[in-house]
């Protein structure tokens, strides 16, 4: 019986995807039942592709026969309390786990990336969510002051990811209010971390609340307006291009709701 030969040449997949930046992340069905995510990438001669799961690790490996180390590490922890009386003094994570634990949550990082720009929000919430956990287990139970503090110099870049997710799939429900109000307490949670004496701590609480105040501009300009809100703009409007009639006419009808007490709830 003639040996089955696995192709190897990719040249014909990436003839049929030319790369694209605007159009470089795709979904496909994997031929194991599990969606994936396909990314292109152009290096100069370097040419290929990038492919992870969407679901699950994105390698796809079940580390200690969990889907997540993190969920083993998690396990561990749970027994070890079982043990103690729900004690967990003493219980910390050695150099070997945190970097286990750090690998982990940067190929999580490297999926809610490409996420986003399938805006893919749902799976951008479970994935910066399941950082977040990871986050804080490490920094509460790494044995080294390094390996606790390694990771929270990232911490307001994750609030500020999870919180645009959320406010994205409100904002696709026209909650713009709802939308508003995850923006503004992602704001107010990056203001009160505590400081992180590295720059990349610094930089990125300036990088992500510019970002959220741009998303809220954003918000707040797809937010339908009130009929008074409406006729504010209009009237504006009729004052700048000295159409002072209008303008008188548009602030009686103005007057005529505000005095009603029902516009303002539009």
């Amino acid at each position: 019986m003639k040996e089955k030969i696995m192709k190897q040449d990719i040249a014909a997949i990436l003839k049929a995807w030319e790369f694209d930046p605007e159009a470089n992340v795709r979904k496909i069905p994997g031929d194991d039942g599990m969606e994936k995510v396909q990314v292109r990438i152009d290096q100069g001669a370097f040419q290929g592709i990038l492919q992870l799961n969407l679901d699950g690790r994105p390698d796809g490996r079940k580390p200690h026969g969990h889907e997540f180390a993190l969920d083993h590490y998690r396990g561990t922890l749970e027994r070890y309390r079982h043990e103690n009386e729900t004690k967990d003094e003493g219980f910390f994570l050695g150099q070997v786990e945190c970097k286990e634990l750090f690998d982990e949550g940067a190929r999580v990082y490297e999926r809610y990336i490409f996420l986003l720009q399938l805006k893919d929000y749902q799976r951008v919430v479970r994935d910066t969510e399941r950082n977040m956990n990871l986050f804080r287990f490490v920094n509460r139970y790494g044995e080294r002051a390094e390996d606790r503090l390694n990771l929270e110099k990232w911490w307001p870049y994750i609030l500020r990811i999870n919180a645009t997710a959320r406010a994205m799939l409100a904002s696709g429900e026209q909650d713009y209010d709802r939308a508003l109000s995850i923006v503004e307490k992602a704001r107010e949670e990056i203001r009160s971390c505590g400081s992180i004496e590295t720059e990349e701590f610094f930089a990125e609480v300036e990088r992500s609340e510019q970002a959220l105040e741009e998303l809220e501009q954003e918000l707040i300009e797809k937010k339908p307006l009130s009929r008074p809100d409406q006729l504010r703009r209009l009237q504006q409007a009729a004052i700048e291009s000295e159409d002072f009639e209008r303008a008188a006419l548009l602030r009686d009808e103005l007057k005529k709701i505000q005095d009603d007490g029902t516009g303002e709830k539009e």
